[in-house]
């Protein structure tokens, strides 16, 4: 059996784990737990750069892995691939917009983007998931391109 490739494995786990903390962070504020949520919420965005940074290092270092799946299923996965980067994209923004508005007290924002932003960003997790699972464990990922090495002529 082939071992999971290291740093797709981890930077999955950091996006799952900013997700679980997001609802962790729910359901405090549900609790009116308000320090606690506001901590809570902290380590979720946390979490999530962590994901960005290994992801984007990976990306930039290494490369991106194509789909090593059958072709008669490639462009679905790439429809899907494509609505999880917008979502993640807007995830995202939101996630940074509700960071800030709850950080400066601008409670009236923050309660009605809250719950969005929450539910976007469990969306993006779930998707980023079966990203994962699809290129890593259910089919060998494809060629994996370097921006670097083709910038370099390598």
């Amino acid at each position: 059996m082939d071992s999971l490739p290291i740093l797709p494995t981890i930077s999955t786990s950091f996006i799952v784990l900013s997700a679980i903390t997001v609802a962790i962070g729910w359901w405090q504020i549900k609790q009116r737990k308000i320090e606690a949520h506001k901590k809570t919420m902290f380590f979720a965005a946390v979490f999530a750069i962590i994901f960005f940074i290994i992801y984007a290092s990976r990306t930039i270092f290494i490369g991106n892995t194509s789909f090593g799946g059958p072709d008669d299923i490639k462009i679905y996965y790439t429809i899907f691939l494509v609505f999880h980067i917008t979502l993640a994209t807007i995830g995202a923004v939101f996630g940074i917009v509700s960071l800030l508005t709850g950080y400066k007290n601008k409670l009236s924002i923050h309660r009605k983007l809250g719950p969005i932003t929450s539910f976007i960003w469990f969306f993006t997790a779930i998707t980023g998931v079966a990203v994962y699972l699809l290129l890593y464990v259910f089919y060998k990922g494809g060629e994996t391109t370097s921006m670097i090495k083709a910038i370099l002529g390598l």
